[in-house]
């Protein structure tokens, strides 16, 4: 999942990182934190960000344009692709508080914030693949942890590590470690999804934290790349995987959803999926409703538009690939996470979808969009909303029918 990740990133970052290594750290229970730690909804709506490539934005613009206080910095790899030691993006230079990220984490965090640290992702050699064991896997995290003070971290485990037993079981290991002896700490696991949950490598990584004992606070699944098709593919699969995690570890349903997340991917994904504001918009108000325990998305650095807007129909690093305004998607998380987003000056519109073909009854349009579409709400006869860029009215009562399927139960009022 994520293939485009270490694609479109720039080929070396290092040359932005200052001199110096942290070694391995002792484990204790007394870390000291560099700044008071944000309450845990901040770090469950966290959304993705590149530090050091892909024209990062500034942290504390965003926060500024959208009320959301936390941000997951991705990504922490071995040093050189070898070495049992933290670097960004897996250059040369280890990771050191005096580095560029360093810098950036000061910065927001004087201005209200604060960030978790993915160790991972789709590409690149990961701590847990050349680590000897589970104690040295922590060891190399408690650094980073120690280094810029964190109060979260996120475990991004793909291809080629999540197909290796060996480090996964490192990686586990290592989270429980850092667990036990960083009191508080904030742990998401972050693992590919599949239309019916997640696949048979994410069921062994359930099975060898169940066999540790290990609980995180979210496992996250990424519902895109992979057949999918629109907000209603996602809550699909994150209900399947609900079931996943209720008859592994014998929890409630309900217990199944405050330790799940979802981490969505805005505008155009690697497949050439598309998942729009008003997608983002019912993933939210399903996620809300079943009380999900984690709501992010990759990346804040594509949270803008391109020129032109569709960026000719290809994929980017650096924006959606759809119509929208700058972080409207992050405001979702924001709202997530309770806050209420400062107002965008402009009304939104969004890409139509190939999926969504207008009804034959549609109006002239050109007026504000109407609340988004929601797909675990029940409408009936006269209800408007918008969706995919248009308003709509319905002309009977339905739920979880979209507009502009071949249902008929909405009309379509125009573009808006």
């Amino acid at each position: 999942m994520r293939r485009y990740r270490a694609a479109i990133a720039a080929a070396s970052s290092t040359a932005l990182l200052a001199a110096g290594t942290v070694a391995g750290v002792t484990l204790s229970t007394s870390t000291a934190y560099a700044a008071t730690a944000l309450s845990s909804n901040w770090y469950a709506s966290a959304p993705y960000d590149m530090p050091l490539d892909n024209n990062p934005p500034s942290l504390t613009s965003v926060l500024a344009a959208t009320g959301e206080k936390a941000f997951v910095l991705a990504f922490v790899l071995a040093e050189n692709g070898s070495s049992c030691a933290p670097a960004w993006d897996g250059g040369s230079s280890t990771v050191s508080s005096s580095d560029a990220v360093g810098s950036q984490i000061s910065a927001l965090r004087a201005a209200g914030g604060d960030v978790s640290v993915s160790f991972g992702g789709y590409n690149g050699t990961k701590l847990g693949q050349v680590c000897g064991s589970a104690s040295a896997t922590a060891a190399a995290e408690q650094s980073v942890i120690s280094a810029y003070g964190l109060h979260a971290i996120d475990l991004d485990l793909e291809e080629p590590e999540y197909e290796s037993s060996s480090a996964i079981a490192n990686e586990l290991g290592a989270a429980q470690i850092l667990q036990h002896n960083n009191a508080g700490l904030y742990i998401s696991v972050t693992i590919p999804g599949t239309t019916s949950g997640t696949g048979w490598f994410g069921e062994q990584l359930l099975d060898e934290a169940k066999t540790l004992g290990f609980t995180p606070n979210d496992y996250t699944i990424m519902p895109f790349d992979g057949g999918f098709s629109g907000a209603s593919s996602q809550i699909s699969a994150l209900q399947s995987f609900n079931g996943i995690l209720t008859s592994t570890f014998g929890w409630s349903s309900a217990t199944a959803y405050a330790h799940e997340g979802v981490s969505s991917m805005n505008g155009r994904t690697d497949s050439a999926e598309y998942f729009y504001q008003s997608d983002f918009q019912s993933v939210l108000s399903w996620a809300e409703s079943v009380g999900l325990g984690r709501y992010s998305f990759w990346s804040v650095n594509r949270d803008r538009e391109c020129s032109p807007p569709d960026n000719n129909g290809t994929l980017s690093g650096t924006c959606s690939s759809v119509t929208q305004n700058s972080w409207d998607f992050t405001k979702y998380d924001a709202e997530f996470a309770g806050a209420t987003p400062p107002v965008t000056s402009s009304p939104t519109t969004s890409q139509p979808s190939a999926s969504a073909s207008p009804s034959s009854t549609g109006g002239s349009g050109g007026g504000s969009c109407a609340t988004a579409w929601s797909s675990t709400t029940a409408y009936t006869s006269g209800a408007k909303v918008s969706y995919n860029g248009h308003n709509w009215t319905a002309n009977q009562w339905n739920y979880n029918e979209a507009p502009g399927g071949s249902s008929g139960a909405w009309n379509d009022n125009g573009a808006c």
